[in-house]
């Protein structure tokens, strides 16, 4: 489910302009310790996951180490909001694993 969309920035070496693209991530986390799930959203999701693994959330404190089990990418922050108030609301476990492992018809 990823949405891409190409902007422009201009060049730190003078050569015109570069196409960027800026992602948004609504991501769950599994926890390698305990099995749970966490799920939030991102604009770096490399440096969210290690915030997570760092103790530095605290909902997510002592349960760790975390991995990424599941991801989607937005061109937009409030889409992946939006995503992510979604996935919160479910709270179900079984739904969570049919959306990690692909065998889900939510859209």
């Amino acid at each position: 489910m990823a949405r891409m969309s190409g902007g422009a920035r201009r060049s730190s070496r003078g050569l015109g302009t570069v196409p960027t693209v800026d992602m948004y991530y609504t991501y769950i986390l599994k926890s390698l310790t305990t099995s749970g799930y966490y799920i939030g959203s991102t604009e770096d999701l490399a440096k969210r996951l290690q915030y997570h693994n760092a103790g530095k959330t605290q909902s997510t404190r002592g349960k760790g180490p975390w991995v990424i089990a599941y991801k989607e990418a937005y061109e937009l922050k409030s889409d992946a909001l939006k995503r992510e108030g979604f996935l919160k609301r479910q709270r179900n476990r079984e739904f969570y694993e049919r959306l990690i492992t692909g065998r889900s018809s939510d859209g």
